[in-house]
């Protein structure tokens, strides 16, 4: 087996503001690994938060030595069991590793990914669609135009300097689509005073759930909230490992795993596992990425009670086609591997 990989730059449609950053653009860095005449792609992609910029994911997923496997089932095999990717490889690079290995052996078995991982029918799931800290009026707007295309769930970005404004773009975005399931996401901007003075105002909105209102680190205080909180919490940024899921478990109502995050696919797995019967339940996530990096995930979507898999949605220009999502569902293809493809790819 060999590899190649090839950088590519993701300009967002238009900049997405969070609590604690803007991003207008994201790096994105492809793995191609071929063998007997066939490719599978898999993609990791910069984040500021994680501290990894595209040199360091080409250096790290360069380093990986595909001669010593005689084929990718065996690679994937050993990827499972810790021997392709060392000790402290950041979890990016493993899911994008393991997201090749995937997309070749299917493509090698001649089925999709999502029956290679024990699941029959074709997973479809209704995807949030993120609206970041914004303007009412651009908000109202926004959520409009989601409604009539056809999504069921609207994600609002909140940890505005004034917590009212924030309360102002929910109440518009309830007003402009009141059919829709809203879900909310301070990204740890909160303290717990601020949490518990601001969350039944939420309920009172309509909000179905919100994520990581705290700041991360201190798990334990994410878990009292939760235990009063009038809606459900869900745990993303203090919920990485399937530890920290062992952790959380029975202790917040959902933990969000992306891909990018805790691993890969396997380790999602392993997440779902670590949840069942806790009642905590799973939530996907992404980066923002293109479809090749949402792909696995999708092929997850039918274990999830809440997906939000818009990150290829808010490009300016997505290379990779084959999950859809522009109608408010993502789905996963029936053609073998990943079930992706890339006009633009040479």
């Amino acid at each position: 087996m060999k590899s190649r990989l090839r950088t590519v730059r993701l300009r967002l449609a238009e900049p997405l503001r969070i609590s604690r950053s803007t991003m207008a653009a994201r790096d994105a860095v492809w793995l191609t690994v071929e063998h007997e005449g066939l490719s599978g792609h898999g993609e990791a992609v910069s984040s500021v938060y994680y501290a990894l910029d595209a040199d360091t994911l080409r250096r790290l997923l360069g380093d990986v030595e595909w001669s010593r496997f005689a084929d990718p089932e065996s690679a994937l095999e050993a990827l499972r069991e810790g021997e392709v990717t060392p000790a402290g490889t950041p979890a990016a690079v493993t899911a994008a590793v393991e997201s090749a290995l995937l997309d070749l052996v299917g493509k090698r078995a001649g089925v999709p990914v999502h029956r290679l991982l024990g699941t029959s029918a074709t997973p479809v799931a209704a995807t949030a669609r993120t609206i970041g800290i914004t303007g009412p009026l651009r908000a109202a707007a926004e959520a409009r135009r989601l409604a009539a295309g056809g999504f069921e769930i609207i994600k609002a970005k909140a940890g505005a300097a004034d917590p009212e404004d924030d309360i102002e773009r929910v109440r518009v975005i309830r007003d402009a689509a009141p059919g829709v399931r809203l879900l909310l996401d301070p990204n740890g901007a909160w303290t717990p005073a601020q949490a518990a003075a601001l969350l039944p105002r939420y309920a009172d909105l309509g909000v179905e759930a919100v994520e990581q209102p705290l700041a991360p680190g201190d798990p334990e205080a994410l878990g009292a909230l939760a235990e009063k909180s009038p809606l459900p919490v869900i745990a993303d940024e203090d919920a990485v490992t399937p530890a920290d899921a062992r952790r959380l478990a029975g202790r917040v109502h959902g933990v969000n795993v992306k891909l990018a995050k805790c691993g890969g696919v396997h380790a999602a797995l392993r997440i779902a596992d670590a949840l069942e019967g806790s009642g905590t339940e799973l939530m996907l996530g992404c980066l923002t990425a293109s479809s090749l990096g949402l792909a696995p995930a999708v092929h997850l979507a039918d274990r999830a009670r809440w997906t939000d898999l818009d990150g290829h949605l808010l490009l300016a220009h997505d290379p990779w086609t084959g999950i859809g999502g522009g109608d408010g569902f993502v789905r996963a293809s029936e053609r073998p591997g990943l079930g992706v493809t890339c006009a633009d790819l040479a």
